[in-house]
């Protein structure tokens, strides 16, 4: 007995489908690494502006902001569809499942860098150079786990890259806070990344990819207490210089009250809670942006 023909997709439907795989392949679906990027970006805006940021720089920073964790991702899927298969978290993206072409990948992650510089070249000359650097660190991030166990430093390298772009944008030039305060994103970004990449530890170990997790080993644990103090510390200095007060340290005292869950989370290295100990620093970030704004606004109250 033959088999019933499956009825032929609409234009419409098919349209629909490929729209969801690039959104999927953007990683619109798990908006985790656009807070991360966001929130130390909207430090910078609203310590750059003094609380008040100028309206046309938020507006093009939260646009770029999403349109280049976009397009990071895209890259670095590209750069991984050859790994990704074998990964269990990866194994169901859209390119590793060969439902994007490399040749789509590549097109779509050229069309939102263009429209981020694109708005980039509405600010000033020293953001649009910054912006190039930027774009340089995000191009090359997903190829060094190939031959170095530090990817997580790029990373953060990349992530940590809006904060003096953000003060060129808003003030024309970056003071020595604002490289205090990427110093200080750079950091939290390696404690993340390298919680997150304790998830994947068993499969890139059998794949041969660098990771921080894979560098600190047994240490892991100490090693990511003392990032996080020096971050916490990091920020405790960065509020010293811009003058914030109460509000802010008593933010910074929820990050620290974060940090200590977080190393509560990954003291077995269990994959889930590894997971849930990363995604927890969506809601750190979250809790020293509102201390800025509280510190900002009740001192002009």
């Amino acid at each position: 007995m033959r088999e019933p023909l499956t009825p032929p997709q609409s234009l419409g439907a098919r349209l629909l489908a490929r729209l969801r795989d690039y959104a999927q392949l953007m990683r619109l679906d798990r908006p985790i690494g656009i807070w991360l990027l966001m929130w130390p970006t909207l430090w910078a805006l609203w310590i750059a502006g003094e609380g008040h940021p100028r309206p046309d720089v938020f507006v093009v920073f939260v646009a770029g902001v999403v349109l280049m964790r976009s397009a990071g991702c895209v890259i670095n899927d590209f750069a991984d569809r050859e790994i990704d298969p074998h990964v269990e978290r990866t194994r169901s993206r859209p390119l590793a499942e060969g439902r994007v072409s490399a040749i789509e990948a590549l097109c779509l992650a050229a069309g939102l860098g263009a429209i981020a510089f694109g708005l980039v070249l509405t600010m000033n000359r020293l953001t649009v150079l910054l912006a190039l650097a930027g774009a340089a660190l995000t191009v090359t991030y997903p190829f060094l786990k190939r031959f170095s166990h530090l990817p997580q430093v790029w990373l953060g390298a990349s992530f940590g890259w809006a904060v003096p772009m953000a003060f060129a944008a808003q003030t024309g030039s970056v003071p020595r806070v604002a490289w205090l305060l990427f110093v200080a994103v750079v950091v939290w970004a390696v404690v993340y990344d390298t919680m997150y990449a304790m998830v994947d530890r068993d499969d890139d170990l059998k794949l041969g990819v660098g990771s921080t997790a894979i560098l600190f080993g047994e240490a892991d644990r100490p090693i990511l207490a003392v990032m996080q103090g020096l971050f916490l510390l990091a920020l405790w200095l960065v509020g010293r210089l811009a003058g914030l007060g109460d509000w802010y340290l008593v933010s910074v005292g929820v990050a620290a009250g974060m940090a200590l869950w977080q190393q509560r989370l990954i003291r077995h290295r269990d994959r889930d809670d590894c997971f849930r100990a990363f995604l927890n620093n969506h809601y750190l970030g979250m809790a020293v942006f509102i201390g800025i704004v509280l510190d900002y606004t009740f001192r002009q109250a």
